[in-house]
């Protein structure tokens, strides 16, 4: 029979022993890298890779353009704290760049537009695409992410990044109806086409960098980052079926959007935009382009203009206004898909429904 003291020293013993292995699993939680990423899809990249083992924090909020964001101090302080940083480059953020340096100096970072395997298109010019339909000949290919990403392409999109870029986040809008190529006045966009994430293949190959780095700085998890990177891969692979059935099914329509971030999501499923009416999320249309636009929807009898959720409707339907055509939402950032481990198949197959739901 157990005496009184046996039982105090075992319920201390036992006590001691439940603050040991809290303050275990506590160390072993505080080993997992704080990790931060810019927008919602390579947010919901990197949770799958971390899926299980943590969680990462995301910059840019939904709903935001990440063009030009006022990060708030919960953000700027992950930022901050941050062991890797995943963004997709400053093509896309040219704000972030510096703030990056400045916050995260001793953060690994990955720009993720500029690692092997990822696939890069151009921008297309003007407000209409007639001639640029497929151009680069990948259109639903599997040698899709392996063209054109020797030594010397990278070379010349780092250059790019410095150097077509550094003034986009000071570019001036305010003369954008005085000329017909408004949309280009103090905000370059030639060169690279920063929306890469929309390219299921780009996808896949990111998951595999994220996995990688992840390893690096955490090798204790480095199998679970890559199991859970495999899987993503099957994931993604599921969505981009179900997306080509959809088409399969639906047919493909002729279709205008509201800006032109779908080259890489029309190259990998075989579409083709008839044009854009808006260069990019941070202009505003001149009176020119949208009449441009407007003709094209007429002429090729356009069954669907895509807008955003966070945009002027009223721009959809004026360049609507005298046709057939529908007005139908879709977009590139997943405003409306819950964020985490799910996020990114989720945002190819919505993507994909919205349009084939055009063609219906």
């Amino acid at each position: 029979m157990s005496t009184p003291l046996y039982r105090s020293n075992r319920c201390a013993a036992l006590l001691l022993s439940s603050v040991a292995g809290a303050t275990l699993a506590s160390a072993a939680t505080a080993e997992v890298p704080s990790v931060a990423t810019d927008i919602a899809p390579v947010h919901g990249l990197v949770a799958r890779v971390m899926e299980g083992v943590g969680e990462p924090a995301l910059i840019v909020r939904p709903g935001a353009s990440p063009h030009g964001y006022a990060m708030r101090p919960s953000e700027a302080r992950a930022l901050q704290d941050a062991d890797a940083v995943f963004w997709v480059g400053p093509e896309l953020e040219p704000w972030l760049a510096e703030t990056i340096d400045t916050l995260a100096q001793d953060a690994a970072v990955t720009e993720l537009l500029e690692v092997s395997g990822t696939e890069t298109l151009e921008f297309r010019e003007g407000a209409t695409f007639a001639g640029h339909d497929h151009e680069d000949g990948h259109g639903d290919g599997d040698d899709h992410a392996e063209d054109n990403h020797d030594e010397e392409d990278h070379d010349d999109h780092a250059d790019h990044a410095e150097d077509d870029h550094d003034d986009h986040a000071e570019a001036d809008h305010d003369d954008h109806a005085e000329a017909d190529h408004d949309d280009h006045a103090g905000h370059d966009h030639s060169g690279i086409d920063p929306h890469a994430w929309l390219d299921p293949e780009n996808g896949k190959a990111w998951l595999d960098v994220i996995a990688t780095e992840l390893a690096a700085l955490d090798p204790d998890n480095a199998e679970a980052y890559r199991a859970n990177a495999a899987a993503g891969r099957d994931e993604i692979d599921a969505a981009s079926d179900a997306v080509r059935a959809r088409f399969a099914e639906a047919g493909t329509p002729e279709f205008v959007v509201f800006h032109d971030a779908y080259h890489y999501f029309e190259n990998r499923f075989g579409l083709a935009a008839a044009g854009a009416i808006s260069l990019s999320d941070a202009s505003d249309p001149s009176p020119a382009r949208v009449e441009e636009v407007r003709d094209t929807v007429r002429e090729l009898g356009v069954d669907c203009v895509f807008s955003e959720p966070q945009f002027d409707q009223r721009l959809v339907q004026t360049v609507l206004d005298g046709t057939d055509g529908q007005a139908a939402v879709v977009d590139p950032l997943g405003f409306e898909i819950e964020t985490g481990p799910g996020f990114y198949p989720a945002l190819i197959e919505a993507i994909g429904t919205e349009i084939a739901d055009c063609a219906s």
